[in-house]
């Protein structure tokens, strides 16, 4: 086990100075629940001090969800009442408080709130994700990509593992992108008000009805899953699942999606990229979403920052991982397995140490 000590001294001063650019005076919330690394909370947390804001750690005990599944063993009340108060807000919970009724109604009433998606933090992926990361190039790279994929009207994904998944972008005017499904570029920067993931994922919800195909999970799957031992293969037709297939762990997720009885917990949500040159497949889905050249689907409760104004809600969400994946975008290939295949994508790529 690494401690890092140092190097997470530095990756918690580049995260409040560099990423939340807190300032003097500033009120700043860390939750964190029973399952949570305390080395993380603390460093940041000195950190914080350390430019003079006012940082204020709140432990819960984990929930037993996520999303709205956490609500009924979370403080509502009082949660709700700090977040909507405070300046900014960084959750290393590794239950996340994404998409629970104390996040929805913070992001909505506290309009100066900048928050934070670090659920699961620990030293190892806090110096490898946020304190070895050359933000400059991977802005660069991932703002390139991003306009390059929102271009596009159709767009299919193939995986080793045997995925092929088609779908188009969601268009209004023809191939202008419909400003309702917005991309969301995670560049890790959280100096402006609103809901921000680490460095290294690129989001957004596509034509979810024109989703046809087949998706493979071979990375992980969380909930309720983690780290995946085997595939699971979905079956989609008009963004829908309609089966599952594979082995215990594929029993295991078609149990828990129908388990809530609720009709939107078998349709998609969104697509990603990931691209952090530090992540690595650990089990833990912060990182595992930006394993460089991996996509990822979410499934269920769709936010409003990838669907406006309101999202589409349901009683949880879950997001599973492809790795390796190949992408074409209006019949042009861009990305071979997880590799660039264009010419500027492959230059970025390479100053950031990725091949």
């Amino acid at each position: 086990m690494f401690l890092y000590e140092y190097e997470l001294g530095k990756a918690s001063d580049i995260l409040t100075r560099d990423l939340f650019k807190l300032k003097q005076g500033e009120t700043f919330v860390i939750t964190a629940d029973t399952e949570s690394d305390p080395r993380v909370v603390d460093a940041t947390a000195s950190a914080a001090f350390a430019v003079g804001a006012k940082p204020m750690v709140i432990w819960l005990a984990s929930p037993l969800g996520v999303g709205k599944a956490a609500d009924p063993m979370l403080p509502v009340e009082a949660l709700t009442a700090v977040l909507k108060e405070t300046d900014a807000w960084v959750e290393f919970n590794n239950q996340w408080l994404l998409y629970s009724t104390p996040y929805d109604i913070a992001v909505k009433e506290n309009k100066k709130l900048r928050h934070m998606c670090l659920v699961g933090m620990n030293a190892d992926m806090m110096t490898r994700c946020i304190g070895r990361v050359d933000y400059p190039t991977l802005k660069e790279f991932m703002e390139k990509i991003t306009e390059m994929t929102k271009n596009a009207k159709h767009i299919r994904m193939t995986t080793p593992a045997g995925e092929d998944v088609e779908f188009d972008n969601a268009k209004i005017e023809g191939r202008k992108p419909d400003p309702t499904h917005p991309f969301t570029a995670s560049l890790g920067y959280a100096g402006v008000p609103g809901s921000h993931m680490m460095a290294g994922q690129i989001g957004w919800a596509p034509a979810l009805e024109s989703v046809n195909g087949t998706i493979v999970f071979d990375g992980s799957l969380v909930p309720p899953c983690g780290k995946l031992e085997e595939l699971v293969r979905l079956t989609i037709k008009s963004g829908e699942i309609t089966k599952v297939e594979g082995g215990k762990q594929a029993v295991e997720f078609e149990a828990w999606l129908k388990s809530f009885n609720h009709p939107r917990m078998l349709k998609l949500a969104h697509v990603c990229y990931g691209f952090n040159p530090g992540a690595r497949l650990t089990g833990d889905i912060l990182e595992d979403e930006r394993v460089w050249g991996c996509t990822e689907w979410g499934i269920g409760n769709v936010g409003a920052i990838l669907i406006e104004p309101n999202g589409i809600q349901a009683p949880s969400h879950t997001d599973g991982i492809c790795l390796n994946t190949s992408v074409w975008l209006d019949g042009k290939k861009i990305m071979d397995e997880g590799k660039m295949v264009e010419s500027d994508l492959i230059k970025l790529a390479q100053k950031l140490g990725k091949d």
